[in-house]
């Protein structure tokens, strides 16, 4: 039989599927292993902390919130517990020392799980936006399936990773544009973000990426794991399609040099425009402040944020980095 050109996806081209690889319709070109050679060997890279007290960890979440409570609790990352209409959602959650696919080698968490494993609520869902290591991480949601048995929601290819370590799981793949109900009555859709995958040197792009959007009860949430800023064209099809949001996840972290990561991750100068862009009420800044990924200090993700949003004179209580262990009860107007 002839050898599969792509590992993990064998279907239909599409507007962002060329028969082999996923891509960004009228995208960035992402930077090559030259690239990031010559990132690597010019770095100017902030020295973090080895280790940072949390104040707010370990939290305890409620086992639910019902009526018209949304809270969202950070684990850390771009790991967050979003509660809300009695249903207990996990986003690409990492309990793992490391984001890398040794145990030994990568960059090494510097403050632990604002919840510990043991602590979680029972989880009905859990949200995998793309397959990089520091948002996929098998050994977690090998703990999560043994411990909660949950339906796992994510964009095509990723269940044939997640499959070769659950084989049994309760998987839901969606392309961009497609639909699915959990628990509380809460709708699933995946939409398009400017971002790559990869688990290896070999698979790049060989699984799709994905923003999702929750229609809930207590209203509709924008939850982003990872994004370029792609001159806002993703924010603005969201606020057309949708309207407004009562709450969105937005990555702030991991984004310099920007010559390098300007394609694939956006910084909080351009979250902050995402955020009015998308028409959203609130906001909670994640994906900065755990694994040192990039260049820049560990502070300056919040820093940057603070005066974005004086700027662009948005207050601070609207757009809410949170730490590993705080809670966000999120106001139902602003």
């Amino acid at each position: 039989m002839p050898r599969r050109k792509n590992r993990y996806y064998d279907g239909p081209k599409s507007d962002h599927f060329d028969g082999a690889r996923f891509f960004n319709p009228e995208g960035m070109s992402l930077p090559g292993f030259r690239e990031m050679l010559k990132w690597q060997m010019e770095s100017n890279r902030a020295k973090w902390p080895k280790s940072v007290a949390c104040p707010f960890a370990p939290a305890r979440p409620a086992p639910e919130v019902s009526g018209n409570e949304l809270r969202v609790t950070m684990i850390g990352h771009a790991s967050l517990l979003i509660q809300v209409a009695g249903a207990n959602i996990l986003t690409d959650p990492i309990f793992d020392e490391r984001a890398s696919p040794f145990r030994s080698v990568g960059p090494k968490r510097v403050c632990p799980p604002g919840v510990l494993i043991e602590d979680l609520p029972k989880i009905d869902t859990i949200l995998v936006t793309h397959n990089h290591y520091d948002h996929l991480s098998l050994d977690t949601l090998e703990m999560l399936h043994e411990a909660h048995r949950p339906r796992f929601i994510t964009p095509l290819g990723n269940d044939t990773i997640i499959r070769s370590r659950l084989s049994d799981a309760d998987i839901t793949v969606l392309d961009w544009g497609g639909q699915a109900m959990t628990a509380g009555g809460v709708g699933v859709i995946a939409e398009p973000c400017h971002h790559w995958s990869a688990r290896g040197i070999a698979d790049r792009r060989m699984a799709l990426w994905a923003a999702f959007v929750l229609e809930t009860p207590a209203g509709r949430i924008y939850h982003i794991g990872d994004t370029g800023f792609h001159e806002g064209r993703n924010y603005r099809a969201a606020a057309e399609k949708y309207g407004s949001f009562r709450l969105a996840n937005l990555p702030i972290g991991a984004y310099e040099p920007r010559s390098f990561m300007r394609g694939e991750h956006q910084d909080p100068v351009e979250a902050v425009e995402g955020f009015r862009l998308c028409n959203t009420a609130y906001a909670v800044g994640h994906h900065f402040g755990t694994f040192q990924l990039t260049d820049e200090g560990r502070d300056a993700p919040v820093e940057t944020l603070k005066s974005a949003l004086a700027d662009a004179g948005i207050g601070e209580d609207r757009f809410r980095p949170l730490e590993p262990g705080e809670a966000f009860d999120v106001p139902a107007e602003p």
